[in-house]
């Protein structure tokens, strides 16, 4: 049995690595069964794409299909051809995809197309918001996949209400299946905190790159403002994503001084300030799922969210790019911080095993 794995941004490169690792472990076990990992190229930068791939021990990718930079169609068009090419001399019984990146819609539809089983891999996830290419991107695979892996039950009913409920497959996230991984790996290995002189619950943690605030400079300048007035009182870490760098000289919007404003950091030392900030204030669906896991209150500045239980659970405030919302979010997570959380809504660490054991059994059975 041949997987093909389309992977081609950071988030892919993360969850990959857990599944990849137990596509190889369980080998043996699982007769004829074989990975080739794709990387679409969509993520070029070493600091965004070779770091993962020697840091987190990701198999060596057959093929980079070098797509680059473009817009939104122009990307998914050049991903779209190439991907064709690879499964029509592959031809892997199943192509698995990740997230909601222009590499997961490019793969899903390459896959379609050519009327191979294809996989998706969180699955079902909703923020309701059309705006969004995330969200086109997600909805579009989870309708024309035939196996969706589903982080929660919340996206197992999205999946039901869409009539795709047929296809849902509950397994739990691989993105906490990586944080009892590599949480210890990381600590062991990297001492992010010394060199940047942080303190345990001293700093805040700040990442910011969603399409929907950088290419707005109202929404940017907002997020700057709350940012530099939080500043006066926490030393706040900002690893700046290239696309909000370009943005924030595009709209000369500048942070204080007291905003320390670093390169993107590895996987592994993200894990570890995330681990051991105070507060954590993001757009990134990835942070705000690792901050859950972390048990570290978090502020997320946008309209809405698709991991809905850190929400109802305490550990996340939506604010939008609200400066008052967002330094109102912090302040009371100060004052009342969020109850200790005994539940486990992304199931419990053993995701990769799941999806790798019932992929091999669904694709057995060539089920459609």
């Amino acid at each position: 049995m041949k997987i093909c794995t389309i992977i081609g941004a950071r988030p892919q490169f993360v969850k990959a690595a857990v599944v990849s690792a137990k596509f190889a472990e369980l080998a043996g076990e699982l007769h004829g069964l074989e990975e080739i990992i794709v990387h679409t190229g969509q993520h070029y930068d070493p600091e965004m794409s070779e770091i993962f791939f020697k840091e987190l021990k990701i198999p060596r990718e057959k093929y980079n299909l070098e797509s680059g930079s473009g817009s939104h169609g122009t990307q998914t068009g050049k991903m779209l051809e190439k991907i064709e090419k690879v499964l029509i001399d592959e031809k892997p019984d199943c192509v698995l995809i990740y997230g909601d990146t222009n590499s997961t819609l490019a793969g899903a539809l390459a896959a379609a197309k050519l009327n191979i089983l294809c996989a998706h891999v969180e699955a079902g996830m909703r923020s309701f918001n059309r705006k969004m290419p995330e969200e086109i991107n997600r909805v579009v695979a989870d309708h024309i996949c035939n196996f969706n892996f589903c982080s929660t039950e919340t996206a197992v009913q999205n999946l039901k209400n869409e009539g795709r409920g047929d296809t849902a497959l509950l397994v739990g996230d691989v993105m906490y299946d990586c944080s009892l991984k590599f949480e210890k790996i990381a600590e062991k290995h990297y001492d992010i905190m010394g060199k940047f002189s942080l303190e345990k619950e001293k700093f805040i943690l700040m990442t910011c790159h969603r399409q929907e605030n950088t290419d707005c400079p109202e929404r940017l300048a907002n997020i700057v403002a709350a940012v530099n007035e939080a500043s006066k009182k926490y030393a706040i870490v900002f690893p700046v994503h290239p696309r909000t760098k370009k943005f924030l000289e595009t709209h000369g919007l500048k942070f204080s001084p007291a905003v320390r404003t670093v390169a993107p950091l590895s996987y592994f030392e993200m894990l570890i300030l995330e681990k051991n900030a105070r507060f954590i204030l993001t757009d990134s669906g990835g942070v705000q799922k690792e901050a859950f896991f972390f048990g570290i209150p978090c502020v997320t500045m946008r309209d809405e969210t698709e991991w809905v239980e850190t929400v109802e659970l305490g550990w996340n405030v939506i604010t939008g790019a609200d400066k008052d919302r967002i330094l109102s979010a912090i302040a009371n997570f100060a004052k009342n911080p969020p109850v200790e959380n005994k539940s486990l809504p992304y199931g419990n660490g053993d995701a990769s095993d799941k999806i790798v054991r019932q992929l091999y059994g669904l694709n057995i059975q060539k089920k459609f």
